[in-house]
């Protein structure tokens, strides 16, 4: 498709919505409750995308509904986007576009698109892009930041070259220790800080890649074309979208983005409350077991005595899902789900199935479960603590259908 005036298009959908949360009330009750689950899809697409539930259209803000989670990979139209800044380029030529790697490097260069596609080795990595706020809906009172329902993650099998190469490329200076990555979006003030994100070099590994693929096409423009960072295993607040700058550093610099967003409190808890903020905090990084029921969803009407097959996905920060387990009394007894054979790799979603016969007529309330190869399970909603970003966010997942005679 025509990629100049792209947001011309974008502009016909429906309103935005209110990105930042309300002032938190001390006397409200703190609480964490099942996410909000029926915000409506919206009537009209987005340029590359299936319609899908709209917060804002600048920055675009979009969330995939709940059926959408059934398999293992992600349909790019069906895809989540989240952008931080207003300002998005509406047309990126990839005949001149690159990307600069400069500061503590022994040759500063800047690198094309093609030279990325025909001079670096190509790799692939399946992995599951998540919001940290996924979710953000069941922190009460409400938290800072867009009020995300279940949907705002995705899994895609994303293809590029290594970032340990391209550094290799550039060669590190001695004593070089960060990595700082910018993209093209921008902010409408001059005051505002630029989005940048920062990695230690110490723990760039292999399966880090800046992407130029994802599922076997190029980019979708939402979703950072022509270049994005891809960290696997870690929320996404670090995988840049439209990269176009690599900054290398000997010492962690002071960013807006680093400092002060995306951070949770750093004690046993990640805990805190409205009245009692922590003191210290650290950055969110490894995302936490989760899991999701895509069919059912709730308000569905099923048969009474008929076979009814529970379909999700499970995903953790890469150390492996063990078992997803599923209920119907409401967590009093639990029945393993068949798990498909992970060969989507070890950042990627696991697809179950669960088969039931509800055996009587009335409400019938669905709950599932992921426990990971480092022995974590998800826990149920009420026993996750507050934080003031709403981030993090894993409770047991839960449905409620109607049986029919």
């Amino acid at each position: 498709m025509q990629r100049r005036d792209f947001f011309k298009k974008a502009m016909t959908v429906a309103g935005s919505a209110a990105i930042g949360g309300t002032a938190l009330e001390a006397k409200e009750a703190v609480e964490t409750v099942h996410p909000v689950d029926n915000q409506k899809v919206s009537d009209v697409a987005f340029p590359q995308k299936r319609p899908l539930i709209t917060y804002s259209d600048r920055p675009p803000l979009l969330e995939s509904p709940r059926e959408v989670f059934t398999s293992a990979l992600t349909p790019n139209d069906l895809f989540f986007v989240r952008w931080h800044l207003p300002i998005i380029p509406t047309y990126i030529n990839p005949r001149k576009f690159s990307v600069k790697i400069d500061g503590a490097v022994k040759e500063e260069m800047k690198l094309s698109l093609h030279t990325l596609k025909t001079e670096f080795k190509a790799v692939e990595v399946t992995a599951v892009l998540q919001c940290g706020g996924n979710n953000r809906t069941a922190f009460k009172p409400t938290t800072s930041g867009i009020q995300w329902g279940v949907g705002a993650m995705g899994c895609a099998k994303w293809k590029g070259v290594r970032l340990k190469d391209v550094l290799q490329k550039a060669g590190l200076a001695d004593g070089a220790s960060w990595v700082g990555f910018n993209g093209e979006e921008k902010a409408v003030y001059n005051e505002t800080a630029d989005f940048i994100r920062e990695v230690k070099i110490d723990e760039i590994h292999d399966d880090i890649i800046l992407a130029y693929e994802m599922n076997g096409e190029e980019l979708p423009y939402l979703n950072g074309y022509p270049l994005r960072l891809v960290l696997p295993g870690v929320y996404s607040d670090s995988w840049i979208k439209m990269l176009s700058h690599i900054t290398v550093t000997k010492e962690r610099q002071k960013l807006h983005f680093m400092d002060h967003a995306y951070r949770i409190p750093d004690n046993d808890c990640e805990c805190e409350t409205p009245d009692n903020l922590a003191p210290k905090t650290k950055p969110i990084e490894e995302m936490n077991v989760n899991s999701l029921i895509g069919y059912p969803q709730t308000g569905i009407k099923v048969k009474q005595g008929a076979e009814l097959i529970v379909r999700g996905i499970a995903f953790d920060g890469g150390h492996g899902i063990k078992s997803v387990q599923i209920s119907t009394d409401n967590g009093t007894t639990w029945h393993d789900a068949n798990l498909d054979d992970g060969n989507q790799g070890k950042y990627a979603y696991r697809a179950f199935t669960y088969t039931l016969k509800p055996s009587e007529s009335g409400t019938l309330n669905i709950l599932c479960k992921a426990s990971n190869e480092k022995g974590e399970e998800q826990p149920f909603a009420q026993d996750i603590k507050w934080n003031h970003g709403g981030y993090k966010y894993n409770g047991i997942d839960e449905v409620t259908v109607e049986v029919v005679a």
